[in-house]
């Protein structure tokens, strides 16, 4: 009995955790809050585009998150400037923030809070890796990306 179970714990211990598809999106969708008016906003923003939120401008770098299957991490990074009175621009947030714990990296200023809430435009890394321009042809060695994954997980 104690050999199986020493069997069992190092078969598990060989397989390592699972790891989930990650995907990228092509759009961060953050809420803004405007603390004078009390105004919640919806951000949809490109990933490297700009928006400006009063005098701050927003612009993520990537957005990432996981199929509807996994459990929920949704993840970006983004750099947030303020704009001065006299014109130029001060940097006050730089970092990664997560959808699933606002509090803990969202940008949190006098005037306005902004927060990651989801990504949209979603595509699998390997899906990416397979994109082929339009009009040609469908490459005969192809596999779905679901069989990529597959393979690499048995490896």
């Amino acid at each position: 009995m104690r050999r199986l179970c020493l069997t069992i714990a190092g078969c598990a211990a060989l397989a390592g955790p699972a790891a989930a598809q990650r995907l990228e999106n092509q759009t961060a969708v953050f809420s803004a809050l405007d603390k004078v008016t009390a105004r919640i906003s919806v951000l949809e923003i490109p990933l490297n585009q700009t928006v400006r939120f009063g005098s701050l401008k927003v612009t993520p770098r990537v957005c990432y998150s996981r199929p509807p299957t996994e459990p929920p991490k949704t993840t970006t990074f983004v750099e947030v400037d303020e704009v001065q009175l006299d014109g130029s621009e001060k940097r006050v947030f730089s970092g990664w923030m997560f959808a699933e714990s606002p509090g803990l990296n969202a940008v949190e200023h006098p005037v306005f809070d902004v927060w990651l809430t989801s990504c949209a435009g979603s595509q699998s890394v390997a899906q990416r890796g397979q994109q082929r321009p339009a009009g040609a042809a469908p490459d005969p060695n192809a596999q779905p990306a679901d069989a990529l994954e597959r393979r690499r997980v048995r490896r």
